[in-house]
C-alpha cells in the first residue's frame, strides 16, 4: 500500500494519502526540529507523493503554522496540498473568548492562522478539543458559514467526546447542512478507547478517523527502557515533565510493547512500523498523522505501508493490547448474543 495509495477523508470527495503528515515536531523545542529539518522533513513527504499536511495554532506558538505556510508557497504547492489546521486553545491569557468554540474565537483564531499560512481557505478546520460549554448548535452553524464564505473547506472534530461528535453530525443531517467529516483522536496498540463509542459512531455517520500519536507519542517506537517510569533523562516527548509519561509507562504497556517486539522480530521490521502497520489495519481508519523529528525517521516510519500483518500477528498484538469490558460492553460477547437470539449467534450486516 504506497503512500499513493490514494482515498476519500470519510464520506467526503476529499482525496488524502493513508498517512498525513502531523507538524507539532515544527519548530517545537526541546523534542522537535529546528527550521531546516523541518523543510527536509516536508520536502521529503511531498517528493514521496504525500498531500495531507496538518498543523494547529498552537503548536510552536503559530511558527509550526509559518513554517508549513512558507514551504507550501515556496514550492507553489497550495492548490496539490491538502492543508489542516485546529483552533481552541487560548490566545491571550485573561480574554476568555480569545479561546472555546465559541463563534468570537473562531473566526479570530481561523484569521490568524490564514496569515501565517499564507492562504486565503484552509482545507480542513479542525476543533482542537471540546471547550465544554459551546453548544453543538452554534458550533455546527459556524462551521457552515465559514464553508459558505469559502474560508474552509471541510471542517472536522479532534478530542471531543463521542456523544458531541453524534450530535454535531446528526443536526447537520437532519438539517441538511454541511458537517463534519472525520475525527482526529488519539489511537494506538496502548490507547484503544475511541473503540467502545467513537469508532462505530464514525462508521455509522461516514467520518473519516485520523489517529494522532500513533507511536503513543514515541513509547511504541521503543525508545524508552522501563527504568523512564522513574522520569528518566532524555529528550523525548515523553521525558522529563511531561505528564504523557504518566500515562504511557504502565505495566500493561510495558506488555504490550514486549509483543509488538515479538511480531516485529518475526517480520524483521522497526518496532515503529508494525505499531503503525497495526493502525492502519483498523476499521474506519481514513490516514494517520505521522510526526517526525528527522527525515531519516519520517521515510523510516512511511515504509509502514508495505506491511500486511497476518491474522495470528494481528490477533497477537489485538489480545494483549484488548480494551477492559466495562458496562453495557460487558454484555456484548457473543455468549449473550446467542442467549438474547434463542441459542442462535447472529451477526448485524456490518
Amino acid at each position: 500500500m504506497p503512500l499513493t495509495n490514494f482515498r476519500t477523508l470519510g464520506r467526503s470527495g476529499l482525496i488524502v494519502n493513508p498517512l498525513a503528515l502531523g507538524t507539532m515536531t515544527f519548530g517545537t523545542p526541546r523534542w522537535g526540529s529546528p527550521d531546516d529539518v523541518c523543510e527536509a522533513i516536508f520536502n521529503a513527504y511531498v517528493d514521496a507523493g504525500g498531500n495531507f499536511v496538518d498543523t494547529s495554532d498552537i503548536y510552536a506558538g503559530g511558527h509550526s503554522e509559518e513554517l508549513l505556510g512558507r514551504f507550501v508557497a515556496q514550492r507553489q504547492l497550495r492548490d496539490q496540498v491538502v492543508l489542516a489546521t485546529k483552533f481552541t486553545w487560548n490566545a491571550s491569557r485573561g480574554n476568555p473568548n480569545a479561546g472555546g468554540s465559541g463563534r468570537k474565537n473562531i473566526y479570530r483564531a481561523l484569521e490568524g492562522s490564514l496569515r501565517r499560512l499564507q492562504t486565503d481557505y484552509v482545507d480542513v478546520y479542525w476543533l482542537h478539543a471540546w471547550d465544554v460549554v459551546t453548544p453543538a448548535e452554534e458550533l455546527l452553524q459556524t462551521f457552515g458559514d465559514l464553508v459558505r464564505a469559502g474560508k474552509i473547506r471541510y471542517f472536522g472534530l479532534s478530542d471531543v467526546p463521542a456523544w458531541f461528535m453524534t450530535q454535531v453530525a446528526v443536526l447537520a443531517q437532519a438539517h441538511g447542512v454541511p458537517g463534519p467529516i472525520a475525527v482526529q483522536p488519539e489511537y494506538s496498540l496502548t490507547e484503544r478507547s475511541i473503540e467502545r463509542e467513537h469508532v462505530p459512531a464514525a462508521r455509522a455517520l461516514g467520518l473519516g478517523v485520523v489517529p494522532w500519536s500513533p507511536l503513543a507519542g514515541g513509547f511504541l517506537a521503543g525508545k524508552y527502557a522501563r527504568q523512564d517510569a522513574d522520569k528518566g533523562s532524555g529528550e523525548g516527548r515523553l521525558s522529563g515533565p511531561s505528564p504523557l509519561g504518566d500515562t504511557k509507562f504502565t505495566d500493561q504497556n510495558w506488555r504490550v510493547l514486549d509483543v509488538l517486539r515479538t511480531v516485529a522480530g518475526q517480520l524483521d521490521r522497526p518496532l515503529p512500523q508494525v505499531a503503525l502497520a497495526w493502525v492502519a489495519a483498523q476499521p474506519g481508519v481514513s490516514s494517520i498523522l505521522l510526526g517526525a523529528s528527522k527525515v531519516a525517521q519520517l521515510r523510516a516510519n512511511l515504509a509502514a505501508l508495505e506491511i500486511k500483518l497476518t491474522a495470528e500477528q494481528l490477533r497477537a498484538l489485538d489480545q494483549v493490547s484488548t480494551l477492559e469490558l466495562v458496562h453495557p460492553y460487558q454484555i456484548a460477547t457473543p455468549e449473550v448474543n446467542r442467549s438474547i437470539f434463542g441459542g442462535h449467534a447472529v451477526r448485524g450486516w456490518q
